[in-house]
């Protein structure tokens, strides 16, 4: 499954997580089942560049057995332009800021993205 980001800290950062529990990336896939899920972030990392046009597209599988156990990718499009050192990790944490879509704004990025990813 794909959904928006609920404190996306780039426009349009969208998460995509298997609907099964899994918590290892490496461990808990077989080869199969891994490649099937990367070909999901590959076609939804390919509908945010469509949509947003990004200089580079981030593609982190982040969590922690702390916290947010569950398995999930961050696509992340950085706009062209951003100064390098707001880039990479900086453009990715929280605590550097988030962007606050109205939930009209983030139906139509929802939009764009469903069409574009076809």
């Amino acid at each position: 499954m794909a959904y928006l980001d609920r404190y996306p800290t780039l426009p349009g950062k969208v998460l995509v997580a298997p609907k099964a529990h899994i918590e290892h990336v490496v461990r808990d896939l077989d080869e199969a089942a891994y490649a099937r899920l990367m070909l999901v972030v590959r076609t939804v990392a390919l509908a945010v560049e469509a949509v947003f046009a990004p200089e580079r597209t981030y593609l982190p599988s982040l969590g922690s057995v702390q916290g947010n156990r569950h398995l999930r990718w961050h696509i992340a499009g950085l706009a062209p332009g951003v100064p390098f050192e707001q880039q990479q990790y900086h453009a990715l944490m929280t605590e550097n800021g988030v962007v606050a879509p109205t939930s009209e704004e983030s139906a139509d990025i929802a939009d764009r993205l469903r069409r574009a990813i076809g």
